[in-house]
């Protein structure tokens, strides 16, 4: 295994708190959210081309320069929908806040790679909603 295959997992949730705080959230943005992580499960099933094409889709427009090449790893999450809350200090790697609602969720993220896991780790994900579509950022090993 590759040494950054086993920092994958911290990678993804890096800069995650442990307590998610905020205002929560109305059922329009939570569909956009839920929505968001079950198409990014269903581009993991089909593989690791199919779920690059997803990111580099849903990137948030203003973070486009921020995609990675995960060496053929994807990523499935679990998200649990009941800490859904909105994040109104959050900004990605210490760029600009996000234009949008920034919202964050506890999410089981698991990693494979060739169809076997690699890890799995929980932690908060980030994803904004703006002009109804929601994006996120897709994860770096940097």
């Amino acid at each position: 295994m590759r040494a950054w295959a086993a920092a994958l997992p911290l990678a993804l949730v890096a800069g995650c708190s442990t307590a998610v705080s905020g205002t929560p959230v109305g059922p329009d943005d939570a569909g956009l959210v839920r929505a968001y992580f079950t198409a990014l499960d269903r581009a993991a099933d089909q593989g690791p081309e199919a779920q690059t094409g997803f990111w580099r889709t849903t990137q948030h427009p203003d973070f486009t320069d921020l995609l990675c090449d995960l060496e053929g790893a994807t990523v499935d999450a679990d998200p649990s929908m009941a800490t859904l809350r909105q994040d109104q200090t959050w900004a990605p790697q210490g760029r600009g806040r996000p234009r949008g609602t920034v919202y964050v969720v506890a999410v089981l993220l698991s990693v494979r790679k060739n169809g076997q896991a690699m890890g799995q780790q929980t932690g908060s994900e980030r994803i904004v909603v703006l002009d109804g579509s929601a994006y996120g950022f897709m994860p770096c090993l940097r």
